[in-house]
């Protein structure tokens, strides 16, 4: 480093540790002012979250829970910033101390951020405040299968709202969640894309966090509570936690406009947070071994058009971007995107057409490879704002081609066509729902768009089992009708056939590893009768995503001699998964709650815990937030369950797996359960009823509680008792 460059760092680590010095303030005056008007005892938390303030949960150990907590949050906070800044010429430790300063820039933002829930100033508008447990784990999964290959945080103002949406659009065509905050001079980039009518929320991934600097510490930690989940790193452990970021959360900062003392001290704390800067300011380039990825901290790049490429290849994040032939940006962040009625050029089934789709296995030489026929109108010939029947019929043929892969290859036509900028589309089979905005007709979308979509991505995504796809789409009612009862007879076809799998009828089962890039010791075994945690993988799925990449996350598991067939433990399951743990866990059992359950890496849609005082279970769904008679919500309970953890007693599930005749059948099954939210319970009530009366207890279906019946176990026993609940009558738990 130059002598001069080394002075402009130095500069700029002064204000970084200035800016920490302001941000500590700030926090110590507003923690006073709480501490006088609610007292010392003022609860202080942040919505739906295990990990109480979690950048002080992660970095100090600390669980903060009331005013008095954070008071000594706030007193290391200030231990880490130095006195005085010395002369330039006298200042050894700059890189040490400014990174210090940022630590604790971070620790008080977050304090001052709690706070303000306190007295209503946070959320922001617009803005949806701290990112809960529950966004934590949908966005973490889909880190996890690709749909999101990084996480940009854009903080500042582009030049102009031009060069704001070419910047988000170009994050947005890599797949690549964008989250926004933050202003110079008054004026955010949130602003300039609001002006430019771009639209923001999750399911654009384009997502505003606020519209000041402090705001950024929701997205630091939501990246640090990634370790505590996925990782199942203790809190306190500050390097393991920072180490696990810089290594498995690909996040960036785009610092955009202009710097203040609080933008350099924030910036300061994602450093030390693990998470480099890219910046089109006049500003001298920082690598410090150790603290980000490649020893890159701080990197200039003053072309907005080469910007996001530049931090792409900063944080070394691996892009697959889609080659489609469609006239519109192709991109899994445009999967929930919407078309309103009044942008709507046509739309396709819904409660106003009749619509289907249906890909179906062919024989190599039936079909034409690439080929794609419309029968009916096409969209320029069709009325603005109409409705018209759709049929979608996906003809494939392969050499590694398997009916059993026929509904798996199906269920993608809802993901592919989402990826259209300005196509909508829902549900499926005979269900689904699509439309066509007018600016992406006005972009030259055709019918026949469709076809090409789905013949590129099955063929980039499946090509290890298809080797022909052939598309074709039918417009008018007459066709729609005749070829209807041809799918609804296969539909009902394949579902008889996975009705009737069970584990029992395998030798093989399957594994899920996707998430051991956050969770690096689970292993995930997915059964005919046991779908993975997520709910997003049956045994069908996993199998042909096999089939798909036999070198992949899913790989077959030979059963092996049964070691106890009542609890569901085999030698090669437990070899396989000892392997695969990196020797974590030595034995899984199947069916059994108490006796080696299987592990989970946080991404479970329920988690089934022990109610000792009734002898059973309740089972709590990530949606819901109230109290449980477990005596802990259900992001405590996650706390425990999640990275990898093997915990007797509690269990991470998909909610299907609920209903099946597996379903903890060592202790007892669907009898066990004693209590679930009300919501879960309705979801699942024909499953659940039908269930019941298999067990020769159609009675048992009202006899499980949920929140409105009881949130403790001591009124719940009493409930139970008043209702002769079954699990009162089974051999002890513990």
């Amino acid at each position: 480093m130059s002598k001069t460059a080394e002075v402009t760092v130095k500069t700029v680590a002064g204000l970084m540790v200035s800016g920490a010095k302001s941000v500590v303030a700030e926090a110590e005056e507003l923690l006073n002012k709480t501490k006088k008007e609610k007292g010392a005892d003022q609860k202080v938390a942040f919505p739906e979250t295990a990990f109480y303030l979690p950048l002080a949960n992660a970095l100090l150990g600390s669980e903060v829970k009331t005013v008095t907590d954070a008071e000594k949050v706030l007193a290391t906070a200030k231990t880490l910033v130095i006195k005085d800044v010395p002369a330039e010429d006298k200042w050894t430790n700059f890189l040490k101390d400014s990174l210090n300063a940022g630590v604790a820039t971070i620790l008080s933002e977050e304090l001052i951020s709690a706070l303000k829930y306190i007295y209503g100033k946070e959320p922001q508008a617009d803005c949806p405040g701290f990112f809960s447990d529950t966004l934590l784990r949908s966005l973490g999964i889909q880190l996890v299968d690709g749909r999101i290959s990084g996480i940009a945080v854009i903080l500042g103002k582009a030049p102009d709202a031009k060069t704001a949406v070419s910047i988000v659009r170009d994050l947005q065509k890599r797949n690549i969640l964008t989250l926004l905050g933050g202003n110079v001079d008054g004026v955010s980039i949130i602003d300039q894309l609001k002006e430019s009518g771009l639209a923001m929320g999750l399911d654009s991934y384009v997502v505003p966090f606020g519209r000041d600097t402090i705001s950024i510490v929701y997205v630091l930690n939501f990246a640090i509570r990634a370790a505590l989940s996925f990782g199942g790193i203790k809190a306190g452990n500050a390097k393991a936690c920072v180490d696990y970021v810089r290594e498995r959360v690909p996040a960036f900062v785009l610092l955009l406009g202009g710097v203040d003392e609080v933008k350099a001290a924030t910036g300061a704390g994602a450093l030390a947070a693990g998470v480099p800067i890219i910046t089109d300011l006049d500003l001298p380039e920082v690598r410090v071994p150790g603290v980000c990825a490649h020893e890159e901290c701080l990197i200039v790049e003053k072309d907005h058009k080469k910007i996001v490429q530049k931090a792409i290849e900063t944080r070394g994040i691996k892009v697959k971007v889609a080659q489609v032939p469609i006239p519109v940006p192709f991109s899994a962040a445009f999967e929930g995107e919407r078309v309103r009625k009044e942008n709507m050029f046509v739309q396709f089934g819904g409660k106003y057409s009749m619509a289907f789709e249906y890909l179906r296995m062919k024989k190599m030489g039936e079909i034409e490879d690439g080929k794609v026929t419309i029968v009916g109108p096409e969209a320029d010939t069709m009325q603005d704002g109409s409705s018209y029947p759709l049929a979608i019929v996906v003809d494939v043929a392969g050499r590694k081609m398997s009916a059993d892969f026929e509904p798996i290859l199906e269920r993608q036509i809802h993901k592919f066509l989402n990826y259209a900028m300005g196509i909508f589309h829902m549900g499926q089979r005979d269900m689904n729902w699509v439309r066509i905005s007018k600016d992406a007709r006005k972009a030259g979308f055709k019918i026949r768009h469709f076809g090409d979509i789905l013949i590129a991505k099955l063929h980039d995504e499946y090509g290890a089992i298809v080797d022909k796809v052939q598309v074709t789409i039918y417009t008018n009612e007459k066709d729609v009708k005749s070829i209807l009862p041809e799918a609804r007879k296969a539909f009902a076809a394949r579902d008889e056939r996975l009705a009737g799998m069970t584990d029992e009828s395998v030798d093989t089962f399957y594994s899920c590893t996707l998430c051991q890039s956050f969770a690096p010791d689970h292993v995930c075994v997915v059964s005919p009768e046991r779908l993975g945690l997520c709910g997003a993988y049956s045994w069908l799925d996993a199998k042909a995503a096999h089939e798909i990449t036999p070198t992949g996350g899913n790989q077959p598991i030979k059963k092996g001699r049964a070691v106890d067939n009542v609890k569901g433990i085999w030698e090669g399951v437990n070899e396989f998964v000892f392997d695969k743990s990196h020797q974590h866990t030595s034995q899984m059992s199947a069916y059994s709650l108490m006796d080696s359950p299987m592990t989970s890496c946080g991404c479970f849609e329920c988690i089934v815990a022990i109610v000792p005082e009734a002898n059973g279970v309740m089972i709590v769904n990530r949606e819901y937030t109230g109290e449980t008679p477990a005596g802990m919500k259900f992001t405590t309970l996650a706390g425990s369950v999640g990275g990898g953890n093997q915990t007797p007693g509690f269990l991470g599930v998909g909610r299907l797996y609920i209903v099946s005749k597996k379903f903890i059948s060592a202790e007892g099954g669907l009898e066990r359960v004693v209590w679930m939210p009300k919501e879960l319970k309705e979801a699942l009530s024909d499953k659940l009823k039908e269930r019941c009366k298999e067990l020769g207890k159609p009675e048992l279906f009202d006899k499980i509680a949920d929140e409105t019946v009881a949130t403790d176990a001591a009124a719940l026993v009493e409930y139970l008792q008043k209702i002769n609940h079954p699990a009162l009558n089974l051999p002890p738990l513990i």
